[in-house]
C-alpha cells in the first residue's frame, strides 16, 4: 500500500538494547525456535490492516519511549489518551443510540417508539437518497428510491409525523445528513417551535460533514466553497439559537466504509476537521466558543485491538492538533464521537455470524472510550434491519454495558505493552498522512489524493479476501447451509405513491405567494452573505419542500461535479 510512512517496526530487531529484549531474545533462543520447528506460525508477517508490523510479543521496552503525562494523561485531561471524562461510564454508560429510518415517517416513528421503550436512549435517523440529494418523493430522480434506504422526508409536515410523541427536549436526535443538513435542521426546529419547545433545549446532531461525501460517499449536491459556506452558517446559528446542538458530526465512518485503514480513517477524518476549524475561524467564529460542539462518528471493525488503539490515538492526535494549530483550550480540544460496528464487515453469507462480529466491534468501541454507539443488525447486508434484528442489536449494547464489566474501570487495556506500541504507531501513520495533505493545500484541495488512497486500500483488502489471506468466515473459509431469513420488506412501489399523494395535498393547500416569498429570500441570502438558516426556516414554517429549496439553492450555486 502506497503510504507517506513506513510501517512502524514493533518487531524484536528493534536494534533495542534494554533488560526486557535482552530476555526476550534468549526467550526465543530458548522457547521459539525450537517450537517453530515443531509448529511454524499461520503467516510468515503479521500485520493489521494499516500495514503496522505486529510482533510475537511485547515488553516494555515497546512502549518505554512513552512519557506518563505527556502522552497518555489523566482521563478528563490533556491529551485525553484515557478518555475525556475523568469517571468514563462509572458515572453513565454511553448513549445507545440506535440508527432507524424505514420508509414513511410513519412507519419510522413507531420504529423510534419501539427502541425507546426498549431501552434506547437516543434516536438516530437515516434519510432516503432522494432527501439526502435534495429531490422532492414525487421528482423524476426519485422514482424507484423513495424510503428504500431511509424515511423519506419531503417537507415539515413529514418531520411533525416522525417526531410524533417524541420529547424533544428530552431525548437526543441525530440525522445522517449532509448537503441537506441545513433544510432537516430547520424542519426540526420548525417542529419544536410549533410545539413551544424551547430552541436552547434541544439537543442532537447533524452530521452536516460535506468534505466526505465528495472524498467517499458521493451524496452531494452543491459545490465546494458554497456547502463550506453553509457549514459555518449553521455553526453560527446554532450557536446563538440551539447552543446544545451538535452542529456537525465529522465522519471517519464512511471513509472506513469506503475502504480506508484505521489510520487513513484517523487521518482524513481529521484533515476535514481542520478544514471546517480554519473556515469557521475565517468567518470570525471564536475557537474556544464553536470547537466544543464538533463531534466525530467513527466506524468499529473487526481487528479488537487495532479500533481500541485508534479511538486511543484518535483522541490524542486531535487534541494535539488543535492545541498546535489553532491554540484551542482543552474543552475544544476533547474529541467527542460516536461510533457505528462496521456496516462493510457485515456479509450477506451466514448472516448470523454477524451477530458476533458487531459484539466484538461493540467491545472495541467500548473499550476505546467512544460517547454514544449504534449496533447493526445482522440482517443489515442483505435489507434494511427488522424490528427483532434491531432490538437484538440493541441487546448487545445492553448485555456489554450491564453484564460484562467492561464499564467499570477507565480505560481498561492502557499499560499494555502491544496496545500502548499500536496507539503510537497509529498515530505516527496518520500524522504521516495529514503532513502530505497539508503538502497539497489543505482537505478541500485534497479530494482526489484522499480517493486515492481509499481505492487503493479497499482493493488490496479485496484482493487479500479473494486469495486467501485474510479470512471471512462463512464467506471465504467455513462455508455452510445459507440461512433463510423473513426480512419482512414493505411495499417499496404502494410507499412511493402514498408519499407523492401526500406531497400533492400539501402543495395544493399552501399559500403559493408566501412560498415564492421565502424562495426568493433563500435565493437572496445564497447570492450574498447573510446566514442562511433563519430564511431556510422560515421557509420550513411556510411549507415549502426540500426539494424546493434544494432547487433555489442549485439555482444561484449550481451543482458540484467530480473532477
Amino acid at each position: 500500500m502506497s503510504d507517506p510512512v513506513a510501517a512502524t517496526n514493533l518487531g524484536e530487531d528493534s536494534g533495542s538494547t534494554g533488560p526486557a529484549n535482552e530476555g526476550k531474545r534468549s526467550w526465543t533462543e530458548r522457547l521459539v525456535s525450537p517450537a517453530l520447528g515443531r509448529h511454524p506460525e499461520r503467516r510468515q508477517s503479521f500485520t493489521s490492516t494499516s500495514g503496522v508490523d505486529i510482533d510475537r510479543l511485547y515488553t516494555p521496552e515497546d512502549a518505554a519511549g512513552q512519557d506518563y503525562a505527556r502522552d497518555l494523561g489523566y482521563p478528563g485531561e490533556f491529551p485525553f489518551t484515557r478518555g475525556i471524562q475523568p469517571t468514563m461510564y462509572r458515572g453513565r454508560f454511553w448513549t445507545m443510540r440506535q440508527y432507524a429510518g424505514f420508509g414513511t415517517a410513519e412507519e419510522t416513528n413507531t420504529r423510534f417508539k419501539l427502541l425507546l421503550e426498549a431501552g434506547q436512549t437516543g434516536l438516530s435517523t437515516a434519510f432516503d437518497l432522494p432527501t439526502q440529494m435534495g429531490f422532492d418523493s414525487d421528482h423524476s430522480m426519485a422514482m424507484g428510491e423513495v424510503g428504500r434506504v431511509g424515511v423519506a422526508i419531503d417537507s415539515v409536515d413529514d418531520m411533525r409525523t416522525l417526531l410524533d410523541g417524541i420529547p424533544l427536549d428530552r431525548v437526543s436526535t441525530s440525522m445522517t445528513i449532509n448537503a441537506t443538513a441545513s433544510i432537516l435542521l430547520a424542519f426540526y426546529i420548525a417542529v419544536a417551535d410549533e410545539r413551544g419547545i424551547d430552541r436552547k433545549s434541544l439537543s442532537g446532531t447533524i452530521q452536516n460533514d460535506i468534505l466526505k461525501e465528495y472524498i467517499a460517499r458521493g451524496t452531494y449536491v452543491f459545490p465546494v466553497e458554497p456547502s463550506l459556506r453553509m457549514i459555518t452558517d449553521i455553526f453560527a446559528f446554532c450557536h446563538a439559537e440551539v447552543p446544545r446542538w451538535n452542529t456537525i458530526s465529522i465522519s471517519g465512518y464512511h471513509i472506513r466504509e469506503a475502504g480506508a485503514t484505521a489510520a487513513q480513517e484517523i487521518a482524513f477524518t481529521f484533515a476535514n476537521a481542520m478544514e471546517y476549524v480554519a473556515r469557521a475561524l475565517d468567518a470570525g467564529l471564536p475557537i474556544d466558543k464553536f470547537a466544543p460542539r464538533l463531534s466525530f462518528f467513527f466506524a468499529s471493525h473487526n481487528d479488537l485491538f487495532e479500533e481500541v488503539a485508534k479511538f486511543r490515538a484518535a483522541r490524542r492526535l486531535y487534541a494535539r492538533l488543535m492545541r498546535e494549530r489553532f491554540g484551542a483550550g482543552d474543552e475544544a480540544a476533547k474529541l467527542r464521537f460516536h461510533t457505528q460496528t462496521g456496516g462493510v464487515t457485515l456479509q450477506a453469507q451466514q448472516p448470523l455470524n454477524n451477530v458476533v462480529r458487531v459484539t466484538v466491534q461493540a467491545m472495541a468501541a467500548a473499550l476505546g472510550g467512544t460517547q454514544s454507539l449504534h449496533t447493526n443488525g445482522y440482517d443489515e447486508a442483505l435489507s434494511l434491519p427488522t424490528a427483532a434484528a434491531a432490538t437484538l442489536a440493541l441487546r448487545t449494547q445492553q448485555v456489554l454495558a450491564y453484564e460484562s464489566g467492561i464499564g467499570d474501570t477507565v480505560d481498561p487495556l492502557a499499560g499494555s505493552y502491544y496496545v500502548e506500541s499500536l496507539t503510537d504507531a497509529l498515530e505516527e501513520k496518520a500524522r504521516g498522512y495529514l503532513d502530505r495533505i497539508e503538502e497539497i493545500g489543505g482537505a478541500a484541495e485534497a479530494i482526489a489524493y484522499m480517493q486515492e488512497e481509499i481505492h487503493r486500500a479497499a482493493y488490496e483488502f479485496q484482493i487479500a479476501v479473494e486469495n486467501g489471506d485474510k479470512t471471512i468466515v462463512g464467506v471465504n473459509k467455513f462455508k455452510g447451509q445459507e440461512e433463510k431469513l423473513d426480512l419482512g420488506q414493505p411495499d417499496f412501489s404502494a410507499l412511493e405513491q402514498s408519499q407523492r399523494t401526500k406531497l400533492a395535498g400539501i402543495k395544493a393547500g399552501r399559500d403559493d405567494a408566501e412560498v415564492r416569498a421565502r424562495l426568493e429570500a433563500v435565493r437572496a441570502a445564497a447570492r450574498g452573505t447573510e446566514n442562511l438558516m433563519p430564511r431556510i426556516v422560515d421557509a420550513a414554517k411556510a411549507m415549502v419542500t426540500l426539494g424546493e429549496i434544494s432547487d433555489a439553492l442549485r439555482a444561484e450555486w449550481g451543482v458540484y461535479r467530480p473532477v
